[in-house]
């Protein structure tokens, strides 16, 4: 799917997955060595993310149900953990830079097929 930032009008990511299953959000990118520029991962219901056992860091983009970016955590690290983001209905997550400049606290993103 894509991800528009509504409020800049520009799109954030034209290839995101969605990670909505036990499963699929336990180990969401784990098995991947990298992400591509446009490439994504969407992760539905999370308020929080690990970076256990990943190779490569990443931008992690909080969003409340209506799609109001939260938080915006850059260039996070393998082997560290995201704050707890009150409010967070899930977690978009970027290739590391990839915020820079088109994603920041208070934008609206959208989501389409």
């Amino acid at each position: 799917m894509k991800v528009l930032n509504r409020t800049k009008n520009i799109q954030v990511s034209g290839a995101a997955a969605r990670a909505d299953t036990f499963v699929t959000r336990l180990f969401g990118l784990i098995p991947r060595r990298s992400l591509g520029e446009e490439e994504g991962l969407w992760l539905e219901p999370c308020a929080m993310i690990h970076m256990c056992f990943m190779s490569f860091p990443i931008d992690a983009v909080f969003l409340d149900r209506g799609g109001k970016a939260l938080r915006v955590v850059s260039d996070l690290r393998p082997w560290r953990v995201s704050p707890w983001v009150a409010g967070a209905r899930g977690v978009l997550e970027l290739p590391a830079g990839r915020c820079a400049g088109r994603v920041e606290e208070g934008d609206s993103l959208e989501f389409t097929a």
